[in-house]
């Protein structure tokens, strides 16, 4: 399927989460089976071309994606979350919001130093929790080759914040 076709199964909804807010649902391209396989496809395709050890997938919908794309490419998966998530020893990193701040946590022994990993989430909004999650990483000694995302909101300028690391989406806005 093509990107345009995968863009058509996501749903709009306005005001959500909050007034002002254009969700992008994407309930229903997971409902659809063959358009599903179609974006996890387009997605590993990307972590290939970045020549990946291993994916980290963020909270929460990144690790729908994440799973996914680490079982079609035989790749280990690690996730990052929000603090308080993860049950043995973490590290972590805070990062600037709009208004206000927030955090991210992954297991100390995640990261294998000097490897290389993909950052995969379902949505490149501001750039934030990728870029922290990116810092992340690095702080472990661990080497981030891309990020790869289902939807870009191209109009909010995440790619910038990610200090020019590679990045691959499949559907953009």
């Amino acid at each position: 399927m093509s990107p345009e076709q995968l863009k058509a199964l996501i749903r709009d909804v306005p005001d959500f989460p909050k007034p002002g807010i254009l969700f992008r649902d994407i309930t229903p391209l997971l409902g659809n089976a063959k358009a599903f396989d179609a974006a996890i496809g387009r997605l590993a395709d990307s972590v290939q071309a970045f020549g990946s050890d291993g994916l980290v997938a963020i909270e929460s919908r990144g690790f729908l994606f994440g799973a996914a794309v680490a079982q079609r490419l035989k790749l280990p998966l690690q996730i990052v979350r929000k603090p308080g998530k993860l049950p043995s020893k973490t590290a972590g990193i805070s990062y600037a919001l709009e208004y206000g701040s927030d955090r991210v946590e992954i297991h100390v022994d995640a990261i294998e130093p000097g490897k290389r990993y993909t950052i995969i989430d379902d949505v490149l909004a501001t750039g934030g929790t990728a870029a922290a999650a990116s810092d992340l990483l690095r702080s472990l000694d661990g080497r981030v080759t891309g990020c790869v995302f289902f939807i870009e909101l191209g109009f909010l300028g995440g790619r910038a914040r990610l200090k020019g690391t590679p990045v691959a989406s499949v559907v953009s806005y």
